[in-house]
């Protein structure tokens, strides 16, 4: 993208600033920023996009370490979109290098053929909820702070953490918490949870979790609610059922030497990126047919290769900043391999 062209794209696409949304966000300290930034400084001149941009804190870091390329940044939260146009306006340096779009990073390819990009320099995908998401009370996403059961990341979907904790059945509830938090009482939590219905508020679900887990177990591990909201948050905005296929897209669009890196905070996070990544490894001598970013003459000359083996962050990171401490870092890079004749 050149600079008119983005510069086209941002008062095209984007939704106009609201200083009364945009207020209400709080600062935060973006995970493993100076490793993020480390990550995207060699890749090729292009596009990077931050599938999860947030405040655009590591957006920021990326363009600082590397003047050769543009943030294409995406998120389905109107707090995130409203707060990157007020970057844009505030920071000139930012015109023309960084572009937002409202969307769920599962629309990514739509996203890069409205755009006309045929192929990244690289993507960012920091999984999980933001901080701002956390400390706004009324977004309900906090067992800590009492708002109403919400935990859409995009207000515009139609089902809430409501609709999961009143109207799932038992079953449901327990499989849900279970596979999406690895709670090893969500059996006697999902029939707390349903004896205690209607439940309207987050205060009143941590307090029937807390009261469903047996006493000595609530005193390790942090909050005792904290995995079932996890869980609740996640079938709520379907985290798990869209990262796969969306990581797939992103790593077929990017280019030689571009980096794919994901940060992940649980288990199931992990295991999906693990697999995806370890897939593109068998798989690189074979052709992409179905990657619209690879032109016929190009078949069977790319490959993934150089998944690096996970990072942490370092154990001051991790006293500083609460956030950091589950956090997994995952980087694939593209490579060449010889034609095939």
């Amino acid at each position: 993208m050149t600079s008119e062209k983005s510069s086209d794209l941002n008062s095209q696409l984007n939704p106009q600033l609201n200083p009364q949304v945009s207020s209400r966000l709080t600062t935060h300290e973006p995970v493993m920023l100076n490793e993020i930034a480390q990550c995207f400084t060699t890749v090729p001149p292009g596009v990077v996009v931050d599938a999860t941009f947030g405040l655009g804190g590591h957006a920021k870091a990326i363009l600082k370490a590397n003047p050769s390329i543009q943030i294409l940044g995406l998120d389905q939260d109107a707090d995130a979109i409203a707060n990157a146009e007020r970057m844009i306006a505030d920071d000139a340096s930012l015109r023309g290098r960084l572009t937002v779009r409202r969307v769920r990073f599962d629309s990514l390819n739509t996203v890069l053929e409205e755009l006309s990009i045929k192929e990244i320099s690289g993507a960012l995908f920091d999984l999980g909820v933001s901080s701002p998401q956390l400390d706004i009370a009324e977004r309900g996403f906090s067992y800590r702070n009492d708002g109403p059961l919400d935990m859409r990341m995009d207000q515009r979907s139609e089902l809430s953490a409501a609709d999961v904790v009143n109207n799932y059945q038992e079953s449901e509830l327990a499989g849900i918490i279970t596979q999406n938090a690895d709670e090893r009482f969500a059996r006697r939590i999902a029939r707390a949870i349903v004896a205690a219905r209607p439940i309207s508020t987050t205060t009143h679900l941590a307090e029937v979790i807390v009261a469903a887990i047996p006493a000595p177990a609530r005193r390790t591990g942090g909050h005792p609610a904290k995995r079932t909201f996890q869980a609740i948050r996640i079938e709520v905005n379907k985290e798990l059922e869209i990262l796969a296929r969306t990581l797939q897209i992103a790593i077929d669009a990017t280019k030689v030497g571009g980096r794919v890196a994901v940060l992940t905070y649980h288990s199931g996070e992990n295991r999906i990126v693990k697999q995806v990544f370890r897939s593109s490894e068998k798989d690189a001598d074979e052709i992409k047919i179905g990657s619209p970013y690879v032109h016929e003459s190009q078949l069977g000359t790319r490959r993934v290769s150089r998944v690096r083996i996970a990072q942490y962050p370092s154990e001051q990171e991790q006293t500083q900043n609460r956030r950091a401490k589950s956090a997994r870092l995952r980087v694939i890079e593209k490579d060449l391999v010889e034609a095939r004749g």
